[in-house]
């Protein structure tokens, strides 16, 4: 027991201030919000999107990146004569809408906003969610793992994984919803009593991510389920899962 204590107060405090404190240092090798100037393109140049594995990139109609299916690979920087394509330190990606993250130099990007004031009533001090993994790789599900451990503590935040969809607010679901997890999705959701939110982390639950319009794959939740909150990354940084959570029960507002 005493050698537990001293431990303990070696270590000190190891719980993130956040948000109300700095946020973290992030490593060099993190990109956050990728940031687009297509005014200096070249005229013909299409290397980024010819490059890109998911066609996150399209000039049909203006040049533009969906958020939603990028895989934060950086290859279109690469390729890019011009550096007209660059990842910023920005962890803040999460959205409440599908189009919000369709991204261009024009669009002011929409951050995500609270619940209405009914729901954050009853969620915005206490939040239970069942994680649902619906074929992903297993690195959004290891991030959103994260969350729960000393060093980002997300039961203060009123905001816990449960085992049972009964005893849950709503669902967080990864991955791209592969055939055989279908119906468990959908039955899971129908287990979640009402009122409910549904939650898509990582490319692949919001797109389908590399596997899009595999013959045993859905794209994502996105064209099954109504969802409340998508936060995109592949995977996301736990930080921005975080933020995400916690901008849709209304702890951060600007």
């Amino acid at each position: 027991m005493l050698d537990t204590l001293l431990a303990r107060i070696q270590q000190k405090h190891r719980t993130i201030k956040f948000p109300d404190g700095p946020p973290p240092e992030l490593p060099d090798r993190f990109m956050g919000r990728p940031v687009i100037n297509s005014k200096d393109c070249p005229s013909g140049c299409a290397r980024c999107v010819e490059l890109c594995p998911t066609q996150a990139i399209t000039q049909s109609e203006g040049f533009g990146l969906d958020l939603g299916a990028c895989l934060f690979c950086a290859e279109c920087t690469r390729v890019c004569p011009r550096q007209n394509i660059h990842f910023t330190k920005d962890y803040c990606m999460a959205v409440r809408r599908r189009d919000d993250l369709r991204i261009n130099d024009v669009r002011r990007f929409q951050h995500a906003t609270a619940l209405d004031q009914c729901l954050k009533r009853l969620f915005g001090r206490s939040l239970k969610l069942r994680q649902v993994s619906a074929g992903g790789c297993n690195a959004c599900e290891a991030d959103t793992n994260v969350l729960g451990t000393v060093g980002w503590d997300l039961g203060r935040f009123g905001i816990q994984f449960v085992a049972s969809p009964r005893h849950a607010d709503g669902l967080l679901i990864t991955g791209p919803v592969t055939e055989n997890m279908r119906m468990a999705l959908l039955k899971t959701y129908a287990a979640v009593p009402e009122p409910k939110i549904v939650i898509a982390v990582g490319a692949c639950a919001i797109s389908g991510g590399p596997y899009k319009d595999h013959e045993e794959v859905h794209n994502g939740a996105c064209d099954l389920l109504p969802v409340d909150l998508l936060i995109p990354g592949c995977p996301p940084h736990p930080l921005t899962i975080l933020d995400g959570l916690l901008r849709l029960i209304g702890r951060i507002e600007t």
